[in-house]
């Protein structure tokens, strides 16, 4: 038996169930690509309202680039690019890049846009739109930013929606947050109907696939695994939602990690299956520095449980030019 071979078999073993689909969707992938692509033809730098996603690790790199976050527009100076992130803006960011003459891409996912357009349309019909989501959420405030003030009243919980009241009981509509839990927005949803039997639904669900797809893999492995690890940032609403599905799924524990740093592995003894994926907004890279910390450790066998197939993407908007690149140019 050789050296590696010894250590190795001195190694604990350990399984490690992989869910699929993980990380990235359609939206994210997208996101960034514009940023790079914005990158590309203008050189840095290149503006980013907001963190274009949900993880460090991709602002980061995409700051190494020559990305610049900022707060808002004001931070931008005038006559450069800046793209707006993936979880959308109020309507009033655009109609001030416009008014200082900025250039600018719009990274919001097509998901989102979706919910955008319903709330416009159902409000231009004279419906209050309940939203069910998160307070503070950037998605949450660039939807309720689409119409005017009070058009949009968001419901967070069971307990507010038996509680909301609106002008009109039989003209009201729903919308949500794209990345919500399935199964707490069913909760929710049943008491606003009872309260509101004519409200108006989306003709497609407003949750997105690749939440509802991420979501169904987590309870399929839940049962299945001593402890499950989220790759994910701690404001990430669907990698929040993904440790409380697997909770809500069976696991005993659940926890939501950036890397391998955050993994306390003396908490691991004992521990014999574990349960890997990752939020929509984190990396690949940071799954398989994950499975590379636990091969430093154990004798690991990886297993991959696969519970859906997805081929979406969504084409890039023009990427504009920004006035120095032009003026450069010439």
């Amino acid at each position: 038996m050789s050296g590696t071979d010894v250590k190795q078999s001195s190694r604990p073993p350990i399984r490690i169930l992989l869910a699929r689909p993980r990380g990235f969707c359609a939206g994210v992938d997208r996101a960034i690509a514009i940023v790079r692509e914005a990158l590309a033809r203008n050189g840095p730098p290149v503006y980013v309202r907001h963190e274009i996603v949900h993880n460090r690790h991709v602002v980061e790199e995409l700051r190494r680039a020559g990305a610049v976050f900022v707060e808002e527009l004001e931070e931008v100076p005038d006559g450069a690019l800046v793209v707006f992130s993936a979880h959308g803006v109020p309507k009033r960011v655009p109609e001030e890049a416009r008014r200082r003459g900025l250039r600018f891409a719009d990274a919001t996912c097509p998901l989102v846009s979706k919910v955008h357009r319903e709330v416009e349309r159902h409000v231009a019909a004279g419906r209050t739109v309940l939203l069910i989501g998160h307070a503070g959420h950037p998605e949450v405030e660039g939807t309720m930013g689409q119409v005017p003030p009070g058009a949009v009243l968001l419901v967070e919980t069971a307990a507010e929606a038996e509680k909301i009241e609106v002008p009109d009981p039989g003209r009201v509509a729903l919308a949500t947050q794209t990345t919500l839990s399935v199964t707490d927005t069913a909760a929710i949803r049943e008491i606003l109907r009872r309260r509101f039997p004519g409200i108006v639904e989306p003709g497609r669900e407003d949750i997105c696939y690749a939440t509802t797809n991420r979501q169904r893999a987590v309870a399929v492995i839940a049962r299945r695994v001593d402890l499950l690890f989220v790759v994910g940032a701690p404001n990430s609403s669907n990698s929040l939602r993904l440790v409380e599905v697997a909770r809500q799924s069976g696991c005993a524990r659940a926890e939501l990690i950036q890397s391998p740093a955050d993994i306390d592995w003396r908490c691991l003894t004992g521990i014999e299956a574990v349960g890997l994926t990752a939020g929509a907004s984190a990396p690949e890279v940071l799954v398989r520095g994950v499975i590379d910390a636990f091969r430093r450790r154990y004798a690991v066998t990886v297993e991959e449980v696969t519970t859906a197939e997805e081929n979406v993407s969504f084409k890039l908007p023009p990427i504009p030019t920004s006035t120095a690149a032009l003026r450069a140019a010439e």
